[in-house]
């Protein structure tokens, strides 16, 4: 959803709370009478960007792209063994490519990674999955991985798209 327009209702009865809510394309927000101008400005953007962080998730996710991927890999890759709670692009997490939890089997992928091209983004679900088999940065996880037959070529890619931070843990 894109917003193209934004409504400020003030209102004598607020004293202290903002609130946005999206009314078809409006954002519209509602907050005190007496707040001053500059601290509106930077309500209404972090508003604006937490709304459309959320639509960007919702639409990211809405086809299933990353569930379907995993259910793929964990045959043709883990023999149908891991145990996948959960899959899904995230808009706050901004400082790795993807995170996942061995125990509770839920992964979270950056939504930076889904504009990058396909056999990258199959990587990082393929590197998150093994993560679920071996949960460390073991020679028996860089075993799993490597089987993937462009790991090599999508790690350069990553880490000519990553930061310092993110290249120490995906070493």
């Amino acid at each position: 959803m894109q917003i193209n327009a934004i409504k400020i209702l003030r209102s004598k009865k607020r004293r202290r709370t903002v609130s946005a809510r999206m009314i078809k394309d409006i954002l519209v927000v509602r907050a005190p009478e007496n707040i001053p101008e500059s601290r509106l400005e930077k309500v209404v953007a972090e508003l604006k960007l937490r709304i459309e962080r959320k639509y960007l998730k919702e639409e990211l996710n809405k086809h299933e792209y990353l569930s379907i991927r995993a259910k793929e890999f964990n045959r043709q890759y883990f023999e149908n063994k891991l145990n996948i709670n959960s899959i899904e692009y995230v808009t706050d997490q901004n400082s790795k490519f993807g995170c996942c939890n061995y125990r509770t089997g839920c992964i979270r992928i950056s939504h930076r990674i889904s504009a990058m091209p396909q056999w990258v983004r199959d990587y990082v679900v393929i590197h998150e999955l093994a993560h679920l088999a071996v949960p460390d940065h073991s020679k028996a996880f860089w075993y799993i991985v490597n089987r993937y037959k462009l790991a090599e070529r999508a790690r350069g890619y990553l880490i000519a798209a990553g930061s310092e931070e993110e290249l120490m843990t995906w070493k």
